[in-house]
């Protein structure tokens, strides 16, 4: 119902009440803890805080999944009282049927931050390092595409935005567009293989795990692959390193390990084998000691 959206002018309006306000540094579940920071607002500052909750009005149409932290919890006359939650610094939840966008996040981050409580602002300043370090690797990959597919692979590796539905669609139509000019531009199944496993293994040497959705794009054209052509194209010419961390990736994968046989004929086995030995990195020697590529399981 719209008479229930979140406004600021609620926001206002219930902090008008307000004979103070206690803010806890925990989830609605733990501000009774000792052990979690807490300011007490009274007075003219409990206006100066309305003005930092300004939100939004109407607000996201959703509510994020996590509990939310720091609680605000506003006690009024006779025994009213509100709770609401902060979300990732940049959203507030409470105040209507469904979640609000704060106008200004960040501001109050750091009037939170001025009076004692920090750990939001420590929240963001890890966040922001954790962007940094995504956006640092998405580029990686970008730059490592095959020579003239740099575009493409761009449009693959754009961040998810707000609306998940429709960053999905423009993804699996992304990923269509670069399957095709990965055909066109690599029309030899020998070179196409080993231009996409060289680039597969871009992932195998970030120091974050998991594969992100741009490296598993990669990997869904070498799973279309026939794995005749991928075993010849390895054995075609001596393999890069590169190549042969893409294959480590690929030949683990559960897609492949479903579909074939674990165990990699040689030439192949003996240098990914010999070249993980020499090279690889410890997540790769794991799934050498677990069997994978053909070698014997090891108990570590």
């Amino acid at each position: 119902m719209t008479k229930d959206v979140p406004t600021t002018a609620r926001v206002q309006d219930i902090l008008n009440r307000a004979t103070r306000v206690v803010i806890v540094e925990g989830s609605p579940d733990e501000v009774d803890s000792v052990d979690r920071a807490r300011l007490v607002v009274t007075g003219d500052e409990i206006a100066d805080l309305a003005s930092h909750l300004a939100i939004v009005d109407g607000g996201t149409g959703d509510r994020c999944r996590c509990n939310g932290w720091p609680t605000i919890m506003v006690h009024g006359p006779d025994g009213e009282t509100a709770c609401w939650t902060l979300h990732h610094q940049i959203g507030l939840r409470g105040i209507g049927n469904c979640d609000a966008d704060l106008r200004d996040g960040p501001a109050l981050t750091a009037w939170l931050a001025q009076r004692g409580l920090t750990g939001s602002q420590r929240a963001q300043e890890w966040l922001a390092e954790e962007e940094a370090e995504a956006e640092h690797r998405r580029m990686r990959w970008i730059r490592a595409a095959p020579a003239g597919l740099d575009a493409a692979a761009a449009d693959v590796a754009q961040p998810p935005g707000r609306d998940y539905e429709a960053w999905s669609r423009q993804l699996n139509e992304a990923e269509v567009r670069l399957a095709a000019l990965v055909q066109q531009h690599y029309p030899d199944a020998t070179e196409r293989i080993r231009a996409l496993l060289a680039w597969a293994g871009i992932c195998s040497r970030e120091s974050s795990t998991g594969s992100m959705w741009y490296d598993t794009a990669v990997q869904r054209q070498l799973h279309r692959e026939s794995p005749d052509l991928v075993l010849a194209a390895l054995a075609a010419h001596p393999p890069s390193p590169a190549q042969l961390d893409g294959a480590s990736e690929l030949f683990c994968a559960p897609e492949w390990t479903k579909a074939h046989d674990r165990h990699l004929p040689e030439p192949q086995r003996s240098m990914l084998i010999g070249h993980i030995q020499a090279e690889g990195t410890d997540a790769m020697r794991r799934r050498l000691s677990w069997g994978y590529y053909g070698a014997e399981r090891t108990v570590d």
